[in-house]
């Protein structure tokens, strides 16, 4: 989980004393930062931001307060594979009515003594969408050792949008500060996001410092915020949530205003001031209402089955097989469950509102729970912070027993929410009562299991076996839906495409007995060609490999890995050892594991002078891995990917008299 503090009295907060690293001037570099050649603290950077600073303040302007964003940063360009920072894009917000400016744009191209400006012809504003554009330029004469500057003034209508500061980005950072200054009858709530620590943690109030001409000025905050050495945020590996949880960043969000008359209007809500709202709105709790709807639109069958259970499955499967997703998933937006019935079609929110009011048809309690997708980033508990959402699924409620159902995904097992939607927590929308939050715990029964039994043809010199696969829980929800989205030979011949060597399916069958919504049964019957070439015969008992290469190599990640949900693999070969042929030698047995046994492997090899059993079980027994154990689950997998790549059984033929 990501680290998250709020700053909330701004008064007692501690102080550091650590100089910026130069003045803020425009258009002057140093020798040092020109005959830069590389960052010691990242070899492997491309490019260093050697100094950042933004400064924000409120200025009455035509009449009207404005928010004044100025920006200034410095980047090194360490090698060609840095380019790609001389293209700059700056966002501005816009609306039918109104617009922010940006004002005093300069760039520079710093190469040695030589500099080349950036001209206002050769910078661009484009729109993005009805409420964006951007202005976009490309520093020119770029080389390996420039230093590229720009900076510029941006003023905003938007008093709530008061923009934060992210400290972290895709290169490092030598420097980064952010300084504010609000006028008192402004009210922010902030939070700091990330793992990386303030080194300038400075707050302080200066009177009378914002004046409009009429009324009684007001007193200020006055804020410091800055990082020294600030690693690159990497994205480079799997089994992550959104980087919006993790990259190290300065949040604001208005909570209260007071004019000068001393009105106050509230802009942070509490979760009963939106329980209410989503009552009453008419794309969620009006859309709770439609039960009569539904039951003069199914089968009255189902919703009068006697088991509970068996009824909320019934129901489950009938919306599942009904609608098509539109792969939309906004909960803002419009919402007409009626009409999406009738189409078979509809987003997130008109299909799971749908599942919601016929379960509740069919008496079963059953509530809308908000949720944020797992690449939209985690919600705020903190407070209310709508936009945070993005997904909603049915959470129900059995005999104390609570099932999360989520219906747009037609494979997705009764009380099993597809993987997008595995992301903590969410909001339970209990209209009756109170809204509360909800912890999202994943299925545990997740098995990829293999078999292999293996014999020799001397005289065809290729190996005959049989393998077994079994799959369970999400595992065997992946491999129904490959199943049925391709023709028999085109999933064949991706197992064929996964297996090294002359490996050809001779048969392939499904246990259908054993065949569950979350259990698959398969057997495959198979050659390999030329594998008894020699007196020696080196063979590697691993067809399959489930990591044929280590997914964490970074030096260091400071962000938990997250799975989704727990796991284990397992892989066992059986080799009849052929006439004529002796063991020669067998791999090391090994086992290893995180020190909290949240992963854990074993490797097991055993032979005499008929059978070799080769057997291999990796666990992960936790879907959530901390920051601070990266570096020994990276060492776990470094043996994991050797021990499938390398192992070998070494059979020698018999010498003959």
């Amino acid at each position: 989980m990501h680290t998250r503090f709020s700053i909330l009295v701004l008064f007692h907060l501690i102080s550091f004393t650590i100089q910026s690293q130069q003045p803020d001037t425009f258009g002057e570099v140093t020798a040092e930062e020109l005959q830069m050649t590389n960052y010691p603290n990242d070899s492997s950077a491309n490019a260093v931001v050697l100094y950042e600073r933004g400064d924000n303040y409120f200025k009455v302007i035509n009449n009207s307060i404005r928010i004044i964003k100025e920006y200034h940063v410095k980047i090194k360009i360490l090698n060609e594979k840095g380019y790609n920072q001389a293209d700059i894009s700056i966002p501005i917000r816009k609306t039918e009515k109104n617009s922010e400016i940006l004002k005093d744009l300069k760039a520079i191209t710093h190469n040695g003594k030589n500099q080349i400006r950036v001209l206002s012809k050769n910078m661009y504003t484009t729109d993005v969408h009805k409420f964006a554009s951007e202005r976009t330029f490309t520093f020119p004469n770029i080389k390996q050792g420039s230093v590229i500057e720009y900076k510029y003034k941006l003023i905003s209508p938007y008093i709530y949008n008061f923009k934060g500061w992210d400290f972290q980005s895709d290169i490092p950072k030598i420097y980064s500060e952010f300084n504010a200054k609000i006028p008192g009858n402004y009210v922010y709530n902030r939070a700091m996001i990330g793992s990386i620590e303030l080194d300038i943690n400075e707050a302080d109030v200066k009177s009378e410092c914002f004046h409009i001409e009429g009324y009684r000025s007001a007193s200020c905050e006055i804020l410091k915020y800055a990082m020294n050495d600030i690693p690159a945020f990497k994205i480079a590996e799997d089994f992550m949530l959104a980087p919006s949880n993790y990259i190290s960043r300065l949040d604001f969000e208005l909570s209260e205003y007071t004019d000068f008359q001393g009105l106050k209007s509230r802009y942070t809500k509490t979760w009963n001031d939106v329980d209410k709202e989503f009552r009453n709105d008419k794309n969620i709790g009006r859309q709770l209402t439609k039960k009569s709807f539904f039951e003069n639109h199914v089968p009255e069958t189902l919703l009068s089955e006697p088991n509970e259970e068996q009824r909320a499955m019934n129901i489950y499967a009938f919306v599942q097989n009904h609608f098509n997703w539109n792969e939309k998933y906004g909960i803002y937006g419009k919402a007409r469950v009626k009409e999406a019935f009738n189409q078979g079609r509809g987003n997130v929110s008109e299909i799971n509102l749908s599942l919601i009011n016929l379960l509740n048809a069919a008496g079963l309690k059953a509530n809308l729970m908000l949720m944020s997708t797992r690449k939209n980033g985690l919600p705020k508990q903190g407070h209310p912070v709508m936009s945070d959402f993005n997904y909603c699924i049915a959470h129900l409620t059995i005999d104390g027993k609570i099932y999360l159902l989520d219906a747009t995904d037609k494979y997705m097992a009764f009380g099993m929410l597809p993987f997008r939607a595995l992301n903590y927590y969410g909001r339970v929308m209990d209209f009756k009562n109170e809204s509360y939050w909800h912890t999202i715990i994943a299925e545990s029964d997740n098995i990829h299991q293999i078999r292999i039994q293996l014999d020799f043809d001397i005289e065809e010199k290729k190996a005959t076996g049989m393998m077994d696969i079994t799959n369970t829980g999400y595992n065997a929800i992946n491999v129904r839906k490959n199943i049925n989205t391709q023709t028999e030979n085109e999933y064949l011949n991706s197992l064929e495409d996964d297996i090294e060597g002359d490996f050809i399916i001779t048969d392939y069958s499904r246990n259908v007995e054993q065949q569950t919504e979350t259990k698959t049964s398969e057997r495959l019957k198979f050659e390999l060609a030329n594998v008894l070439n020699g007196d020696m015969v080196y063979f590697n008992p691993f067809l399959i490999s489930f990591f044929n290469k280590n997914p964490f190599l970074l030096e260091e990640r400071n962000y938990p890995v997250d799975f989704g949900y727990s796991r284990i693999y397992k892989y066992q070969t059986v080799i009849k050892i052929p006439d004529g042929y002796a063991l020669h030698e067998l791999p090391e047995s090994k086992t290893v594991k995180l020190g909290n046994n949240a992963v854990e492997m074993k490797f097991q090899s055993n032979g005499n002078e008929k059978t070799v059993i080769i057997q291999f079980n990796l666990s992960f027994n936790s879907p959530h891995i901390s920051a601070e154990d990266y570096e020994d689950l990276k060492t776990v997998f470094s043996y994991v990917t050797d021990i499938q790549n390398n192992s070998l059984v070494i059979l020698k033929k018999n010498n003959r008299l």
